[in-house]
């Protein structure tokens, strides 16, 4: 009996948190995960019963108004570079959210961006927030209501990245709120000297293998 009332508490407190995010609510949707073939739409993360939860709310792109941190992950079925990024996205969110209670995670699916897309909720948001490459995160800070400071990377991140990115974002929130200098992580770089290396180490391999066969 008390998993049942804890699963109902679980219920209340997601959807007080979406009334409280958007206008209007007219149904929510627990999902375990969200992947490619999911309904497009705007998901808030329950960390109390680690599930996604779609929001109907009728037409409105997503403007946070709540104070907190917010983790937005723009996302598009047709994105191969997405599917990279939901390996890291995934786990570190599960393990994020148990330490910074402040931070709300929030995926907005859409199938390409704006223009292609079976939620107008949804549509919206990635209009309003000028997302024209996926995988995008956004970073905001809300603070009376309004948008205090933000942040926007393109390209998905690994989870050391992640790391950096999200675990850090309130100290440079806060840093910004005092007036002081930001510095951005960076994103970790690729080597291109050494990945070209390799490249031709292996073509070489590759060709040296096919000519001894010939012999």
């Amino acid at each position: 009996m008390s998993g049942s009332n804890s699963r109902v508490n679980d219920e209340i407190v997601i959807e007080q948190l979406a009334k409280r995010l958007f206008k209007e609510v007219s149904s929510l949707k627990r999902y375990k995960t969200v992947e490619s073939k999911s309904p497009h739409g705007i998901y808030l993360y329950d960390r109390s019963s680690d599930e996604w939860v779609l929001a109907s709310v009728d037409g409105e792109a997503f403007l946070p108004k709540s104070d907190g941190y917010y983790v937005i992950y723009f996302d598009n079925t047709k994105c191969s570079a997405c599917r990279k990024y939901d390996k890291y996205w995934f786990p570190y969110v599960r393990k994020a959210a148990k330490e910074l209670s402040d931070h709300y995670f929030v995926i907005v699916l859409c199938e390409w961006f704006a223009r292609n897309c079976r939620s107008e909720s949804a549509s919206k948001t990635f209009a309003t927030f000028d997302v024209h490459a996926s995988p995008t995160t956004y970073l905001l800070h809300v603070k009376g209501g309004e948008v205090a400071y933000k942040e926007k990377y393109e390209g998905y991140l690994t989870d050391t990245e992640l790391e950096k990115i999200v675990g850090e974002f309130k100290v440079r929130a806060e840093k910004a709120e005092r007036g002081e200098k930001v510095e951005l992580p960076k994103k970790e770089e690729v080597d291109v000297v050494e990945l070209l290396k390799k490249l031709l180490e292996a073509i070489s391999t590759e060709a040296e293998a096919r000519k001894s066969s010939r012999e």
